[in-house]
């Protein structure tokens, strides 16, 4: 899969397609819908298939500290996209000029002298362009006059409730991983390099992996056993930590923190991901670091009996 970095990068290969267009945080079940009417129009038709996504998201840029958390990092939907068989992925950056652009001037930049669309498949909430202005009425009734097909999917659902990004933020916010995955289609998980922190926790006797998670907050916080990916030939135990370590930070960037178990190894600069299988505690400001500590050893403890491990 290819990604187009904005609209000066396309190129007439890039014209006669299929599209579709919105934020895909998290490529969930209902995401997985629009693909896949999207794809298997690609096929009947021959075209190559496109997902039109912005970075940052809207909300992010309109309102970064109140907008909601992401599911994703802009790399991991890159990923999820290329493993469904999208072909090329065009982000755009969203910024005043885009904030600012009518809905009839979006569609005719982007589908019409951009892509060359000749089949859009959008989502039933779908809205864009200037003060929200454009939505499928506004895209089926330019795609008579560009000599473009419309269509939008009906919304998914799940125990008769919409599938959502929303929802699915709320079910990680009730450690509700059951329902995460079946709304998400597989385990919830945070992929990033593993960079270099502070290094307190090897003073404090539990040594983490620290995350790069390339979004201001995360969609969940507290303390959780999960099970990391791309370190060994199998998942390895770990207890992990979401959130601002508000004992010792002041920060309101979430950070993430893996106390492996039971393992040893240089892990700086790997591309890990964590996969989240149940919540130990919430998040908590310590008046001390030997409190701190102590907490730290009993949520190990807590793993370790999740995963059946001896103490």
């Amino acid at each position: 899969m290819e990604l187009i970095r904005g609209l000066h990068n396309l190129r007439p290969r890039h014209r006669g397609c299929v599209a579709t267009i919105g934020a895909f945080d998290g490529v969930h079940h209902g995401h997985q819908a629009v693909l896949r009417q999207l794809l298997d129009k690609g096929k009947e038709l021959g075209l190559p298939t496109v997902v039109v996504v912005f970075e940052p998201l809207p909300r992010e840029y309109f309102a970064p500290l109140e907008a909601p958390s992401r599911l994703m990092s802009f790399r991991e939907k890159f990923q999820a996209l290329s493993q469904l068989g999208v072909d090329f992925v065009l982000r755009i950056s969203f910024n005043d000029s885009f904030r600012l652009m009518s809905a009839q001037d979006f569609i005719k930049q982007v589908f019409v002298d951009g892509l060359g669309i000749q089949y859009l498949v959008v989502g039933d909430d779908l809205r864009f362009g200037h003060d929200r202005e454009g939505d499928f009425e506004v895209l089926k009734a330019a795609g008579e006059v560009y000599g473009y097909e419309v269509v939008n999917t009906s919304t998914l659902q799940v125990q008769d409730e919409r599938v959502s990004s929303t929802r699915i933020r709320q079910a990680l916010a009730d450690s509700d991983f059951a329902l995460v995955d079946e709304l998400y289609g597989r385990p919830f998980s945070i992929t990033g390099k593993v960079v270099y922190g502070r290094q307190l926790g090897r003073t404090l006797g539990a040594p983490t992996a620290n995350l790069q998670l390339h979004r201001l907050r995360a969609p969940l916080s507290g303390v959780y056993a999960a099970e990391v990916l791309g370190v060994a030939d199998g998942p390895v135990p770990a207890v992990v930590n979401v959130g601002t370590r508000p004992t010792v930070d002041d920060g309101i960037k979430a950070i993430l923190e893996a106390h492996l178990l039971d393992f040893s190894g240089n892990l700086y600069g790997k591309m890990i991901s964590v996969v989240f299988r149940k919540k130990i505690r919430e998040e908590k400001k310590f008046d001390s670091l030997a409190e701190l500590e102590k907490n730290i050893k009993a949520d190990i403890d807590v793993g370790r009996q999740y995963f059946g491990l001896q103490s």
